[in-house]
């Protein structure tokens, strides 16, 4: 991800300067940093954190750890726009959102279907229906996330690579205290991938913390199957699975009274993409619209980017914020435990 796209994206932002990489596999260090003209490498996060000319940085690493990097980043007062899952317990995301308290900083985390076109003029729309009432209530929502070949689009031949061996962190501290060892590994998974389409139902509903748990019916592999939420009072339904799909299979509806909303995800790789929209309205004379969100050379990645460098300037609160996805993050423990039974 740091390759294919985060360093790529700030790179390209005018008036943004990549200074300094933080990474443990020196000869890989050497060739990327090399290739971005960044002047300086560290061979740690912390040795990072006491640059001054270091502003904010952009956090890829594994699941559990990069939590524990952004913390101390956050408390070292450095800005930080890290990849998703912010943590993988409450316990660990509180910690987090704490550190940034701690050193004055901010953080943003990389939730790339907040900032596609698509899915914005979707979630004014929703806004603008809900508010004037001309589509009556909300009655459901769903999002189906089947996944496939996320990588379909991509070309990773300009990717560096060196048979450095990258160091493995033990996490198992890091997980919720009532999690049984043996429902780690479908719990992260879950949790690193679903955690996307969670929090794309609550933009798009625009409930914040108002969100609870009301079913949860998956298979013995704990991802493939459905999970019923309760997001603002309007019951939103997760349908997951890993398929081995081609492309990427992924759409979500919004269903008022008297009309929906319906989104259709391209593959990430894909540049330029966002989302197909529907706008259906019913009546004598039924309206479809397909309007054209404009930004035609968009890419979510590298939207993600600008609006954490743009807010940064600005002050503006980032729309994918730590505090927000402290929710995602209660929620996905919520969904485990009644999947695993575990009383809370």
């Amino acid at each position: 991800m740091a390759q294919n796209a985060h360093l790529p994206n700030f790179s390209s932002i005018p008036g943004c300067r990549l200074v300094a990489l933080a990474e443990r596999r020196p000869r890989l260090a050497e060739a990327v940093a090399d290739r971005y003209a960044i002047e300086r490498i560290y061979e740690s996060h912390h040795q990072l954190a006491e640059d001054p000319a270091v502003d904010a940085v952009a956090l890829s690493a594994a699941f559990a750890e990069q939590g524990e990097i952004a913390a101390d980043l956050l408390h070292a007062g450095k800005h930080v726009f890290m990849e998703k899952p912010m943590a993988v317990s409450v316990a660990q995301a509180e910690r987090i959102l704490e550190a940034a308290r701690a050193g004055g900083s901010r953080l943003m985390v990389a939730y790339m279907k907040r900032y596609d076109p698509g899915n914005m003029l979707a979630q004014s729309r929703i806004a603008a229906w809900r508010t004037d009432g001309s589509r009556g209530p909300v009655l459901y929502a769903r999002n189906h996330g089947f996944g496939g070949n996320w990588l379909v689009g991509l070309d990773t031949s300009g990717m560096i690579t060196t048979d450095e061996a990258a160091e493995v962190m033990d996490a198992s501290h890091l997980m919720p205290s009532w999690l049984p060892s043996a429902g780690g590994e479908g719990y992260i998974w879950y949790l690193q991938q679903w955690t996307h389409n969670i929090n794309l139902l609550r933009f798009l509903l625009g409930t914040g913390d108002e969100a609870r748990v009301r079913a949860v019916d998956l298979d013995a592999d704990g991802m493939t199957g459905l999970v019923v939420l309760d997001l603002g009072g309007t019951r939103a339904v997760v349908e997951s699975a890993q398929s081995q799909h081609h492309g990427w299979d992924e759409h979500t509806q919004v269903y008022f009274e008297k009309g929906w909303v319906r989104l259709a995800a391209e593959p990430m790789f894909y540049r330029p993409s966002r989302s197909s929209v529907e706008f259906y309205t019913a009546g004598e004379m039924p309206t479809y619209e397909e309007p054209d969100p404009g930004c035609p050379a968009a890419w979510p990645y590298r939207e993600e980017a600008v609006a954490f460098i743009e807010a940064l300037r600005s002050g503006e609160e980032f729309r994918s914020s730590g505090e927000d996805t402290l929710t995602d993050v209660r929620l996905c423990e919520q969904i485990y435990r009644m999947y695993l039974g575990v009383e809370s």
